[in-house]
């Protein structure tokens, strides 16, 4: 015959199968959150990691190239490349390099670099660079975006980074995954659109 239990004796019971379960699902949620710290930390490194890479390489920052030779180089090296034509004694080209700098440090699989017009006469001329700040923006070589002074960007000194990079987002120059490399012959000079070599340069 079946002992019946009294109101106390029932509630204690009831109670330790309560706290089993609660000691169940604090395991389980330790186990969750021990997991979940494991993938945070992972990726935290994984990041840490890409941006040291990078950083390395120059990304993330807006360097000054200080010859002509080495521009060409870079641009042709690099995937993604942002390159300002700037004077010193320009207050434009100063408000520009501010934004340039933080987009730098946001996109980091693009170059950004700067180079004083003193520096580059052959390039100047080459590209037609007549009005400061000169921006243009290079894809696998191929010029995908050109600024001058700050007419695309509302003819206004207080324009938003935002707005910049919305200009090179659309070019294809900033980009958060990689995309296909553009077939042909690289030239620094070149529209990326040309369907043929042989096509006039695009200043």
């Amino acid at each position: 015959m079946e002992t019946q239990r009294t109101p106390v004796e029932k509630d204690l019971e009831d109670l330790t199968d309560d706290e089993a379960l609660f000691a169940e699902l604090e395991k389980d949620d330790d186990h969750f959150l021990s997991s979940l710290r494991e993938q945070r930390l992972q990726a935290i490194q994984q990041e840490f990691t890409r941006r040291k890479v990078m950083e390395e390489s120059q990304h993330g920052l807006l360097t000054e190239i200080e010859s002509e030779k080495e521009f060409m180089d870079t641009t042709l090296k690099e995937k993604y490349m942002v390159g300002h034509f700037y004077h010193s004694d320009f207050r434009r080209c100063k408000i520009m390099d501010q934004h340039l700098q933080t987009l730098a440090n946001d996109y980091m699989d693009t170059r950004f670099v700067k180079i004083s017009v003193e520096n580059a006469p052959f390039l100047v001329e080459k590209l037609q660079i007549q009005v400061l700040p000169c921006v243009i923006g290079w894809v696998d070589g191929y010029i995908k975006t050109k600024l001058v002074g700050f007419d695309e960007l509302g003819n206004t000194d207080g324009f938003s980074t935002q707005r910049l990079a919305s200009q090179f987002s659309q070019a294809g120059v900033i980009r958060k995954k990689e995309a296909a490399t553009a077939q042909g012959k690289k030239s620094i000079f070149q529209s990326g659109n040309a369907d043929s070599e042989d096509d006039e340069d695009d200043y």
